[in-house]
């Protein structure tokens, strides 16, 4: 492996950690939190672990016999919660699949049965809040997207993890918390420096094309956002039912994901995270609606009902020429059973816009529900699937890498096509660092917010309304609900 590649891969720890140390900057503060009747306060933030040490002594660490840690581990749950039942709400996902095929083991292993309620990400959300709002006491795990972490903290909606972390007994050392990259369990599991979710899947997003249709029309790989506009456009149609890019677009909360994805590359993004004032009227988010308006016109014609799923499966379908998504979804590209496009796909970080890059960086937790009546066996389960001592068996099952150790692993790098792009796609996140931004705003109304931007950023092209009109529409809206959180 050339020193060249090696220096890129030891680039993405420092640039992940950089992340971390701004996300818990003063200009990436958050504001107060909305008081409400019996929402659970936020414990005082526990001092944070020593960080791992430096990327190339990480597979030297000494964690005694792993096999045999676990085992004795496993043994001693067994003899506690052998029989006990485990309900969990989980979205649909590589990760959750990684999950399903290692969860023999676990019950073999341990005794725990594990029942799995799997939902897109619209409706695992909104299952979650019903089942806590009437305090079910249906589910154990939740797996918990980063976006809702800074609404479901405050709630109490998942409990506090850090006491469980430190307790030896509990999270054994083989476990390694350490070992996950420090801007996931920064960026992703905390919130106020307390911790509420271990990183399952950290992510970017990317673009993926197909290498057979570049090379039959002589198209280059896009390398700003202007010319990922002139290639999506130059493919629209330029075959029989074949379009320019899949995107996720479904009205809401989805299409404000996929804004985000491009708003940061043209500005500082849809509110001042310093003064926490709405920014929907001013002329870069107007730029950015603009160029994503004109982009998911070259995407199929029923682009604003896609989530990353609908989008994913028009790429591997073989209905459009690129696609625009998270690095956490390869697996699917790369899936023979899923994908008709195996072995013609190529990929590229993400293309920079008239404000530079503004990369994403986002991702999934596991977390333990308060209402949960097997909370330490909840958090076994936790530990084992997002253990260190598991991560490659979690990887080899389609899982996302979210730990240093995982990245470093030359069989992993060897056999990930991606590598580099994902490399790339890190690195355009470290601009959000240097601006002294969260590319997921930290606000407790991010949900409600979200969905009304995402409301209002479809109405261009679903409607036809001017782009001015509907963003003074969505700057009065945005600005009352940003009044809640005072």
């Amino acid at each position: 492996m050339s020193n060249r590649f090696w220096h890129k891969a030891l680039m993405l720890v420092v640039v992940l950690a950089l992340f971390a140390t701004a996300a818990c900057s003063p200009a990436a503060s958050t504001p107060a939190s909305v008081d409400e009747p019996g929402e659970a306060e936020a414990p005082a933030a526990v001092e944070e672990p020593a960080e791992a040490e430096p990327a190339g002594d990480v597979q030297e660490a000494d964690l005694g016999d792993p096999q045999t840690s676990l085992d004795a581990w496993a043994a001693q749950i067994k003899s506690k919660y052998d029989g006990t039942e485990l309900n969990l709400a989980f979205g649909t996902h590589p990760s959750t699949e990684a999950y399903q095929a290692m969860v023999a083991d676990f019950t073999e292993k341990t005794g725990i049965q594990v029942h799995w309620d799997i939902l897109d990400d619209v409706s695992l959300k909104d299952k979650q809040l019903l089942e806590f709002t009437g305090h079910s006491g249906t589910f154990d795990v939740l797996m918990m997207d980063g976006f809702w972490i800074s609404e479901y903290a405050p709630k109490g909606v998942v409990i506090p993890l850090d006491d469980y972390i430190a307790d030896p007994e509990m999270t054994p050392a083989w476990f390694d918390y350490e070992d996950i990259l420090p801007a996931f369990r920064n960026g992703l599991g905390m919130y106020q420096g307390v911790t509420y979710g271990i990183p399952t899947a950290g992510e970017s997003r990317f673009l993926a094309y197909r290498t057979d249709l570049f090379e039959k029309y002589d198209q280059k790989v896009p390398t700003t956002l202007d010319e990922m506009l002139e290639v999506a456009e130059f493919f629209n149609g330029k075959e029989d039912g074949l379009y320019g890019i899949a995107f996720r677009g479904q009205k809401g909360i989805m299409f404000a994901s996929g804004w985000l994805t491009l708003v940061y590359n043209f500005g500082d993004g849809f509110v001042d995270q310093t003064t926490w004032e709405a920014r929907m009227n001013s002329d870069d988010v107007k730029q950015s609606l603009d160029y994503f308006t004109r982009l998911l016109k070259t995407a199929p014609p029923d682009v604003l009902n896609y989530t990353h799923e609908e989008a994913t499966s028009a790429f591997v379908s073989g209905k459009t020429a690129m696609w625009y998504d998270a690095t956490a979804l390869v697996p699917w590209l790369e899936d023979p059973e899923r994908s008709q496009v195996v072995g013609k796909v190529g990929y590229a970080g993400p293309p920079p816009g008239p404000a530079g890059d503004g990369g994403v960086l986002a991702g999934w937790n596991m977390s333990i529900s308060p209402d949960s009546q097997n909370k330490e066996a909840a958090w076994a389960f936790i530990v084992y699937m997002t253990s260190r001592e598991m991560s490659m068996t979690y990887v080899e099952n389609g899982g996302v890498p979210s730990r240093t150790s995982t990245l470093m692993d030359p069989d992993f790098r060897a056999t990930n096509p991606s590598a580099d792009a994902q490399l790339a796609a890190f690195d355009a996140s470290q601009a959000l660092v240097e601006r002294g931004l969260n590319w997921i705003p930290q606000t407790p109304v991010l949900g409600k917010l979200l969905d009304r931007i995402g409301y209002y950023g479809t109405l261009p092209l679903s409607e036809g309304m001017s782009i001015d009109e509907a963003m003074d529409q969505a700057q009065e809206e945005v600005t009352e609900i940003l009044s809640e959180a005072e």
